[in-house]
C-alpha cells in the first residue's frame, strides 16, 4: 500500500515524517484561508493562533506539497499516527485529486489525503471563522505557544509559498496565493517592521485575540513531548 498526503500549511515546509517522495504541485476548488484556531502549537487557549485550514471555492486552485509514504503498512501507519497527532485540530480527511504545473487539466494523484477542519463553530471547537484583515492580523501578531510565534508559521509559509513560485513562474503566479502576502504585511504592519526587516516600537492597538475564542471555553493546552516538530 502506499498513500499520499497534502501539506498547505507547514508541512509544505516541515513534514516532520519520514517520506519517499515529495512533488510540488495545487489542488483545485479549495483555497487557503486563517480560521483555525491552534491551542497547543503557535498559541494557547488564552490566546489561540490562527493557522491555515481550507475552504470549498470552485474555480480557486491552493498549491502545496504532496508526500509519499511507501514500505509497508507498519511504515505508513507511524507516518499516519504523526499527522494525526500532529494535525489534531482537523477534524476531517478529504481525499481530493493532486494536478502539477503545466498539466492542469488532468490529475497527476487521485485519492490523496489532506486534512480539512468543519467550517462551523457549534460543531468544531477549533473554527474561528473569517475575521477583517486587521484582527487576523493583530492576532497572529500576538499569539504565541510551545512551536513558537503565530507570526513564524505566517512568515515561513509565505517564504515557502515564494520558492514554489520561483521554481514554477510563470504558471504559479496565474494562481499566486495573495491572501498569504497581504496578511503577512499587514502583520509586519501591526508589529512595526521596516521594509528592511528592522522592527521597530509600534504599540499593538484594538481588540483582544482572546476575544476570538468566546465559544472556546472547554479547551485545555495539552502536553506535547514533540512540540518542537509537530507544528499543523
Amino acid at each position: 500500500m502506499v498513500f499520499w498526503v497534502f501539506g498547505y500549511g507547514s508541512l509544505v515546509w516541515n513534514p516532520g515524517f519520514e517520506y519517499d517522495e515529495k512533488v510540488i504541485g495545487f489542488i483545485k476548488d479549495y483555497r487557503r484561508v486563517f480560521d483555525l484556531a491552534c491551542i497547543d502549537h503557535r498559541g494557547t487557549p488564552e490566546s489561540p493562533a490562527r493557522t491555515c485550514t481550507l475552504e470549498y471555492v470552485e474555480g480557486a486552485i491552493c498549491w502545496g506539497t504532496a508526500y509519499c509514504v511507501r514500505g509497508g503498512p507498519k511504515r505508513e501507519r507511524l507516518a499516519m499516527e504523526y499527522l494525526e497527532r500532529r494535525e489534531c485540530e482537523y477534524d476531517k480527511k478529504t481525499l481530493v485529486d493532486f494536478y502539477k504545473e503545466g498539466e492542469p487539466s488532468e490529475p497527476a494523484l487521485t485519492g490523496v489525503i489532506v486534512f480539512t477542519s468543519t467550517p462551523d463553530t457549534v460543531s468544531n471547537k477549533y473554527y474561528l471563522g473569517p475575521a477583517a484583515l486587521e484582527e487576523m492580523a493583530r492576532q497572529i501578531a500576538t499569539a504565541h505557544g510551545p512551536c513558537g510565534n503565530n507570526r513564524d508559521y505566517l512568515f515561513s509559509l509565505e517564504k515557502a509559498m515564494f520558492a514554489i513560485g520561483k521554481v514554477f513562474s510563470p504558471f504559479f503566479k496565474c494562481h499566486e496565493d495573495d491572501m498569504v502576502i497581504e496578511l503577512a504585511n499587514e502583520v509586519r504592519n501591526v508589529l512595526g517592521i521596516t521594509g528592511n526587516g528592522i522592527p521597530v516600537e509600534k504599540k499593538i492597538t484594538g481588540s483582544s485575540p482572546v476575544a476570538l475564542k468566546s465559544h472556546m471555553p472547554a479547551l485545555q493546552l495539552r502536553s506535547l513531548q514533540e512540540a518542537v516538530v509537530m507544528d499543523s
